[in-house]
């Protein structure tokens, strides 16, 4: 004779259904977590790219205005080429700047530490949860 389930016991389906329904939550709490995460890098990533970004153009600058001041100093060789040697200096000085403040920019740059250690923490708990599941069930 089978006794009918109390309202403490669960059927199976519903255990199943609550255990999705636990695993759909967790799965979008960690993407949400990534989410604000990687948003945070990005922005860290916008601002070294752009002061990379800035050191090209400047860099840029300094060799057209290098280019000039070779011209003009080997076609006339007259002192006009020191001041276009000078503005090249300038330019090649803020381009060695932006350089520096990119990379440093880059280098603190990581990887989302909350969301891997969370992953890791979730994979671990359900590892646990299934041996601890095939421990309990009865044989025979």
């Amino acid at each position: 004779m089978s006794e009918a389930p109390t309202a403490t016991e669960q059927s199976l389906g519903e255990l199943v259904a609550a255990a999705s329904r636990d695993m759909s939550v967790l799965v979008r709490s960690e993407i949400e977590l990534a989410k604000l995460e990687l948003s945070s890098e990005v922005r860290k990533a916008a601002v070294g790219g752009g002061a990379l970004g800035g050191a090209a153009v400047f860099g840029i600058f300094g060799l057209v205005m290098g280019s000039f001041a070779a011209a003009y100093g080997f076609a006339e060789l007259v002192p006009i080429w020191a001041g276009f040697l000078i503005v090249m200096g300038i330019y090649l000085f803020f381009a060695a700047i932006f350089a520096l403040v990119g990379r440093s920019a880059m280098k603190k740059l990581g990887p989302p530490q909350r969301t891997v250690r969370t992953a890791k923490d979730t994979v671990a708990a359900l590892k646990n949860r299934d041996k601890g599941t095939k421990n309990a069930t009865p044989a025979g």
